[in-house]
């Protein structure tokens, strides 16, 4: 019975974010609702777009500051909803300074509730389930804005955004009838499996994400210009290879080496570029574009989704942390979309401006497996580290002795060793032993240097790897 509310609670949750994330996609966050809205009343584009993307970045950004429950969550998300909905309506009328107002105070609040999901895809789904909640969010979410969009490009603009709106009441619902018993129990059980911070992590995942979405950013404005007379086509086909990466992508063995289809999707963006030189403007030379590049971006988009889930086990406020990795892809979004309009607005052929696109995105690409080898690395250290904290004094010195070093470590390296494996910043270790923290990135080195390691991160993998992590 306990497992069948737990399901439940997880698809209720996952309809709620699909059809608030809906909301978002087809008009909020650079939707085609809200470029249909504004080139029919002749507004200023980008100042409206750059208004809600900054604001909503700040959203996902700050929301952990003030959620810090599952309850408070449940009431930003229905709050934060009911304000975008009251935000939007001015829209159905003519421009007035509500449009861009509604736009910032509506784009905040969206992202709070976007930020505070995250305390429900740690409450209600598995660790190793994860990945399939995200694909499902990100599936169920595009397909619903395909559906509005085709309506907004093909049929009437109002009546597209008044799809918009009602995928916001819709995912109120399902919010509001989420379940909160139990929290206590839970907050405390995951509260004891948290080890430590995850500053590194966090800030390692958000370079990945900047990186791969300033692709994205700079696709939007590069790609998408050169087919924008094929707008029946673009107004259900856009998504379509996105959708399709996603499903492939969440159903492939729970043994898959998903860092491996990193490759996959480089090799797409790079495909998708070179395309757009040597093609033309067509329909087929559009879907073979927008197949590679959108496909790539599945790929992409469900690994660090992923990757994200499974760093709510290791926070004391998932909304933070989820709102944090979010937040970098909205500003790798915002930035490629900044240097997208820098690169056309030089006036250079299409071809010089592809081939300046496929250089940006072929540095960026490059930096992506070595930051994917260290995420992986360190969250698998903090895993690690929580197995060791649980293990008996004599089994955590059985583990040192059991990895021979180059040379002996001196009694002090034992000392930051043992310090080192439950998990203490420098400056910790340097308070513990009355020492600078100097001397321990002294001895950190010197203990590095004699195990054959580079960081801290490999230090721990090789010295707890083969323990068994709860």
């Amino acid at each position: 019975m306990n497992r069948f509310k737990a399901l439940n609670a997880r698809r209720l949750s996952v309809a709620g974010f699909s059809f608030l994330f809906a909301y978002i996609l087809s008009f909020q966050f650079e939707g085609q609702v809200l470029y249909s809205l504004l080139d029919l009343r002749g507004a200023d584009a980008d100042r409206y777009i750059l208004a809600a993307i900054i604001a909503h970045f700040m959203g996902l950004l700050t929301c952990g500051l003030f959620v810090r429950s599952r309850a408070a969550a449940k009431s930003i998300m229905l709050g934060g909803m009911g304000v975008c909905l009251v935000a939007t309506v001015p829209f159905f009328f003519a421009p007035t300074s509500l449009w861009l107002s509604g736009l910032i105070v509506s784009g905040y609040f969206s992202g709070c509730a976007v930020a505070a999901w995250g305390f429900f895809l740690r409450a209600f789904t598995p660790k190793n389930e994860r990945i399939k909640s995200c694909a499902d969010v990100l599936i169920y979410s595009n397909l619903l804005m395909i559906a509005v969009n085709v309506v907004a490009m093909n049929r009437s603009t109002f009546i597209g955004l008044g799809l918009s709106v009602l995928c916001l009441v819709i995912g109120m619902v399902f919010i509001l009838i989420l379940p909160l018993e139990q929290e206590n129990v839970q907050n405390k059980t995951f509260k004891n499996k948290t080890h430590g911070g995850i500053k590194n992590q966090i800030i390692l995942l958000c370079l990945f994400v900047f990186i791969i979405t300033i692709n994205s950013g700079l696709m939007y404005q590069v790609i998408n210009p050169a087919f924008e007379h094929l707008t029946g086509l673009v107004s259900w086909y856009w998504a379509a290879p996105y959708i399709v990466a996603l499903a492939i992508m969440r159903n492939l063995p729970m043994k898959a080496k998903r860092s491996r289809i990193l490759y996959i999707g480089m090799a797409m963006i790079i495909g998708a570029f070179i395309s757009f030189m040597l093609l033309g403007r067509n329909t087929s030379d559009y879907l073979t574009v927008d197949t590679l590049m959108l496909g790539a971006c599945g790929i992409f988009d469900l690994f660090w989704w992923s990757i994200l889930g499974e760093m709510l086990d290791y926070s004391d406020n998932p909304a933070q942390t989820f709102g944090i990795g979010l937040s970098a892809n909205v500003f790798g979004v915002l930035c490629g979309g900044v240097l997208g309009m820098a690169v056309t607005s030089m006036g250079l052929p299409g071809a010089e401006v592809a081939v300046i696109a496929l250089t940006v995105v072929c540095v960026t690409l490059v930096m992506l497996p070595p930051l994917n080898h260290q995420l992986v690395l360190l969250l698998k250290s903090h895993a690690y580290l929580a197995a060791y904290e649980n293990m008996s004094q004599s089994q955590q010195t059985d583990i040192v002795r059991q990895v021979k070093t180059l040379d002996p470590l001196t009694v002090r390296e034992q000392e930051v060793l043992q310090l080192i494996l439950s998990g203490k910043s420098n400056r910790e270790i340097a308070g513990a032993l009355f020492i600078s923290e100097n001397t321990v990135k002294t001895h950190a080195r010197s203990i590095f240097s004699k195990y054959d390691v580079s960081s801290r991160a490999e230090l721990i993998s090789i010295l707890l790897k083969n323990q068994t992590v709860g």
